[in-house]
C-alpha cells in the first residue's frame, strides 16, 4: 500500500542554456549555466502487466503545478494559466492527453534520459496494510480515520494485458445504517491501450474514479475544450511577463504564437467492470 503524499519524484536540471528565440522557455527565469532542483508527490500507480509474458510497466501521475515561472522573485504565476503535470515510468515521460478518447491518438512517451535531467523516484509504503473485506470494515475503518486506498484491476482480453491502478481515497460517502458507501476520487492515470507496443505505453489520460462496490468502477476523464471567442479575450490576456515573449520580435519562429491554453472539464465516462481491493493502514 503506497504512502502517496510522501512518495516523490524529484529531478535536477542540467544547466540551464537559453533558447535562441524564446525569453522564458519552460518558464524559466533564470541565468545561463544555473541548475535547479523540482521535487512533487504523487498521485497515483498504473500497472500494465502482460499476461503472457509477465513483463510489467509502472507509471506514475505526479501532483501538478499551475505553470508558475521558476524561479521568481514576483510575478510567480503565469497568466494565462495552465495546468502542468507528469505522467511517467522509470524510464519514460508518458503524454497526458487532454483530447477525448474517440479521436485518434497521437502522443508518445519521451525517454527520460532525453528530458536533459538527473532524477530519482521515491516511493514510501505504508506499513501492515491489510484488505478490507465487506463494507463494514471500510466503514470502520472510514470513521476510524484509517489511511485507505484503492486498488482498481481491469483486464484488457484482446492484448492480453491487465491494468492495476491505486490511488489514495480523498474522498469517500458513507450511509452506516445500510452498509453503503461510495468512493469519487482522483486523479488517476489512465492508459490509453491503443497506444501499447507490447513493452511501452504511448498516452493516457487525467481522470477521477468512483466505485461503489467491489466488482464495478466508473472513471471520468478529463478533456480540453474551446472557450466562446467573447472568454477568449480575458482568457487570453497576459498579466505580467509573457510565457512567449521572444528576444526579437521582429524575427518570430514558424507558426508563431503557439495557441493558448484551453480549459478543462471533466466530461466522458469509462465504466465497466472491474476488480476493487480497498486496502488500510492505521492512523494511530
Amino acid at each position: 500500500m503506497i504512502n502517496f503524499s510522501a512518495s516523490t519524484f524529484t529531478w535536477k536540471s542540467y544547466p540551464w542554456k537559453e533558447h535562441p528565440q524564446y525569453k522564458y522557455v519552460g518558464g524559466f527565469v533564470g541565468s545561463p549555466n544555473q541548475v535547479y532542483y523540482v521535487r512533487f508527490s504523487l498521485e497515483s500507480r498504473c500497472m500494465i502487466e502482460n499476461l503472457v509474458s509477465g513483463d510489467c510497466l509502472e507509471i506514475f501521475l505526479g501532483a501538478p503545478c499551475r505553470s508558475e515561472y521558476t524561479i521568481a522573485d514576483r510575478n510567480l504565476f503565469q497568466i494565462p494559466s495552465s495546468e502542468w503535470r507528469m505522467a511517467f515510468s522509470h524510464e519514460h515521460q508518458i503524454h497526458i492527453s487532454n483530447r477525448p478518447s474517440v479521436e485518434v491518438p497521437t502522443g508518445k512517451a519521451t525517454p527520460l534520459k532525453e528530458l536533459q535531467l538527473e532524477y530519482r523516484v521515491d516511493i514510501r509504503e505504508f506499513t501492515g496494510a491489510i484488505e478490507m473485506v465487506n463494507v463494514a470494515s471500510i466503514i470502520e475503518s472510514t470513521l476510524a480515520g484509517d489511511f485507505l486506498n484503492v486498488c482498481t484491476k481491469y483486464k484488457d482480453k484482446k492484448d492480453n494485458l491487465e491494468v492495476t491502478i491505486e490511488y489514495p481515497v480523498c474522498v469517500i460517502n458513507l450511509n452506516q445504517k445500510d452498509s453503503e458507501f461510495q468512493t469519487c476520487t482522483g486523479p488517476i492515470f489512465l492508459p490509453d491501450l491503443r497506444t501499447w507496443d507490447g513493452k511501452q505505453l504511448g498516452q493516457g489520460f487525467v481522470a477521477d474514479a468512483a466505485i461503489s462496490s467491489l466488482d464495478w468502477t466508473e472513471f471520468i476523464l478529463r478533456r480540453e475544450v474551446e472557450a466562446a471567442a467573447h472568454e477568449r479575450i480575458w482568457l487570453d490576456a497576459v498579466r505580467g511577463r509573457d510565457r512567449y515573449e521572444l528576444h526579437d520580435p521582429k524575427n518570430p519562429p514558424p507558426k508563431y504564437p503557439p495557441s493558448r491554453p484551453k480549459p478543462l472539464v471533466f466530461n466522458e465516462v469509462w465504466e465497466f467492470e472491474a476488480e476493487n481491493v480497498i486496502l488500510r493502514a492505521s492512523n494511530v
